[in-house]
């Protein structure tokens, strides 16, 4: 049985998903309020998460050989997370997706995942998880 990690094309598939993401977050003026909650230049965003896919997906642990456990809703703390950022994070991954002609029951399959991670990063005073 093959990871997802294969299913998406290993390091080179997981990177193009990575890169296209970020690409629409950068450039597409709907993701402007999540593009703010980043630094001015993508490079380490777009390493980690590729990092943390890989791993997460059944491939190399990259992230965790560097920082150790991911504990992710630690570490997106100090940003103002709500509803429309996860939603807006959310539909730049489902764009992202589309880019790179992830097949549907591929991309459904991992927006799934994600959407439970994603609510769960939600920290702004009245939208808790």
């Amino acid at each position: 049985m093959t990871t997802p990690f294969e299913q998406f094309g290993g390091e080179p598939g997981v990177r193009r998903l990575v890169d296209a993401f970020y690409d629409r977050m950068d450039f597409e003026p709907e993701f402007q309020g999540i593009r703010a909650l980043h630094p001015t230049t993508l490079d380490g965003s777009r390493d980690k998460l590729f990092w943390f896919l890989c791993g997460w997906m059944g491939g190399p642990n990259h992230y965790i050989e560097r920082f150790g456990h991911p504990r992710l809703r630690a570490r997106h703390l100090p940003y103002a997370i709500g509803s429309p950022e996860r939603d807006a994070w959310m539909a730049c991954m489902r764009t992202a997706l589309d880019d790179c002609k992830i097949e549907p029951l591929q991309a459904s399959w991992l927006l799934g995942q994600l959407s439970g991670t994603a609510d769960w990063m939600r920290n702004k005073p009245g939208d808790s998880p």
